[in-house]
């Protein structure tokens, strides 16, 4: 039984026995034992849930999170281990909400640096300092930058799925059936899944496959970008520093973890680490700079990061396959405004549960699992036009002063903190236009202080549980009959001063639970909840409002629309 599964789906075999037993939607994915018997009628085909092609950190956090979900991933990657050097270089304050709902910030925040402020320097001084557009940032607790490379995120993603991650494989095929998709790597591995996403970088093999236009623009620049670490007797302070010179601001100093610096260097003509060093050196005289030890130098043009481009779909079949696009294989731009990565993981948090859903749910109603994966399409395409567009107009503003390059980062600082992405005018299917306050569909959810007598003082985005619809009754409800928990975990949130009605409603337990009506709801108090409120919010897995009603039955229903 040497091929008859995976390294993923031994292991799922192994430590989890309920899936032997777990009913699984037929017109989905065929069920476990029956697939295992497949493949040991095959000794060649690995066989999963989820195929990933591409080991960065979009295919990395994907596989993670559909791993925690309960679906048998693979993932294929063709480098020989993860990212040692270079490429992305902070993650915005969504993408840090992100992996609090993940569990994972808490290891990465000792590892980076934190920066909010932006400066422009020219002519031997400081023109201007910004914060505004992070400080302030409502209902968000990390109103900051994490200065942090990608080879760290990526190798702690890669530890947690080891055995699950194949590198130093490329994948050369991936062909797909009415019922699953099949891809084949450089060594002859085959693996078989329900599912596959393409998430292999800016020259992806699956979007090939997949035969979907990749159109934009190129404008004609050139960057050349360094990490290294300096001996300078410039004033270094923990903000992004943009350089004017001769009215143009064509060099950027990004602080990094470990005392690390990097620039991004615009030249004209041959791009050279040599002339790279010389331009900084320029940028900020009358100060001295020293290059102590370049860790890596590199330039960004062609396919890697100048293109504007994005995939006329997310998803094979004009979006009824089950091959899907995400990161820089659905979308590339310039590195401007630092979008990158930070978009490819907020594909992943968008696509995983999504997945996770269509595998592994067996309450899904018919059609279902389609309109989630096209709802996927509908809301990152449109947000990644977005990006684009931000990203191009900041590329195009190198050329001129560094006050019109701040001044567009401050226009576009929704996008570039990623606070501001929402999919309210995107018609998706999971989006009911509705509103009440700071709760408005298509729209991020809040990150709220909650109190509880079990825990004190707590934020929603810290209680909160990736893969699980949160359902907020915010003020006194009666929610029994709600149902879906196999999906949906319901809050209560009283106003603060409203302890007496908590007793008569319902009984609080030690863990921060309560009874009502035979329901069991998280139980929490607020000191934003006034006592006439009286609402109800479904928050999907992926923290952004689906809808706002005033009463359980309004939000049962569009639950019931995608459950039995």
């Amino acid at each position: 039984m040497s091929r008859v599964a995976s390294a993923a789906s031994l292991q799922l075999l192994q430590t989890d026995s309920r899936l032997d037993s777990r009913p699984r939607p037929t017109n989905h994915t065929t069920p476990l034992r029956e697939r295992v018997t497949a493949m040991a009628a095959n000794s060649d085909v690995d066989a999963v849930d989820v195929v990933i092609v591409g080991g960065g950190p979009t295919g990395l956090f994907t596989g993670l999170l559909l791993q925690r979900l309960g679906a048998s991933v693979c993932i294929i990657d063709a480098k020989p281990k993860s990212l040692d050097l270079g490429r992305a270089d902070a993650l915005n304050a969504r993408t840090q909400q992100y992996f609090e709902v993940a569990e994972l910030l808490d290891e990465l925040l000792p590892l980076g640096l934190k920066c909010n402020t932006s400066s422009t320097f020219g002519d031997g001084e400081f023109k201007s300092r910004q914060s505004e557009w992070w400080v302030s940032l409502e209902h968000a607790l990390h109103k900051n930058f994490l200065m942090i490379g990608q080879p760290v995120v990526e190798e702690i993603l890669s530890n947690k799925l080891r055995g699950f991650v194949h590198y130093g494989e490329q994948a050369v095929s991936v062909t797909e059936d009415d019922g699953a998709v099949e891809v084949v790597t450089s060594s002859g591995r085959r693996v078989r899944g329900t599912y596959a996403v393409g998430a292999d970088g800016a020259r992806s093999m699956v979007r090939r496959e997949m035969a979907v236009a990749f159109t934009g623009t190129k404008p004609e620049m050139l960057w050349a970008v360094l990490d290294t670490f300096i001996d300078t007797d410039f004033p270094v302070c923990p903000e992004i520093v943009t350089f004017q010179l001769d009215g143009q601001a064509r060099v950027s100093w990004i602080p990094r973890e470990r005392g690390m610096c990097r620039f991004y260097v615009l030249l004209d003509g041959e791009v050279t680490q040599a002339r790279a060093e010389d331009s900084i050196r320029k940028h900020l005289a009358p100060y001295r700079i020293e290059f102590k030890k370049t860790e890596w130098y590199s330039t960004f043009d062609g396919m890697s990061a100048s293109p504007e481009r994005i995939a006329s779909s997310f998803i094979s079949r004009d979006g009824a396959g089950r091959i899907i696009l995400a990161g820089d294989a659905a979308h590339v731009h310039s590195v401007n405004g630092g979008q990158g990565l930070n978009t490819g993981i907020a594909d992943a948090f968008s696509l995983a549960w999504r997945l996770a859903n269509a595998v592994t749910n067996p309450n899904m109603k018919a059609g279902a699992a389609g309109k989630l994966i096209r709802s996927y399409d509908i809301e990152r395409r449109s947000t990644a036009q977005g990006v684009i567009d931000v990203a191009a107009a900041l590329v195009r503003d190198t050329v001129r002063p560094a006050k019109t390059y701040v001044g567009t980062i401050q226009k576009n600082a929704g996008y570039i903190t990623g606070m501001g992405v929402s999919y309210h005018d995107s018609n998706s299917p999971l989006i009911k236009a509705s509103e009440h306050g700071i709760w408005k569909a298509g729209y991020r959810c809040p990150d709220v202080i909650l109190e509880s007598e079990a825990k004190g003082s707590t934020r929603l985005y810290t209680e909160a549980t990736y893969g699980k619809y949160l359902v907020l009754f915010i003020g006194n409800h009666q929610h029994a009959g709600l149902g879906h928990e196999d999906v949906a975990v319901p809050y209560q949130i009283l106003p603060l001063d409203e302890s007496e009605a908590a007793q008569t409603n319902g009984h609080t337990s030690e863990n921060g639970t309560r009874a009502t009506n035979g329901t069991t709801s998280k139980s929490f108090q607020a000191a934003w909840v006034r006592p006439e409120d009286s609402i109800v919010v479904v928050v999907r897995p992926d923290m952004y409002v689906g809808y706002v009603g005033q009463d359980a039955e309004s939000c049962k229903q569009y639950l019931d629309d995608l459950y039995n």
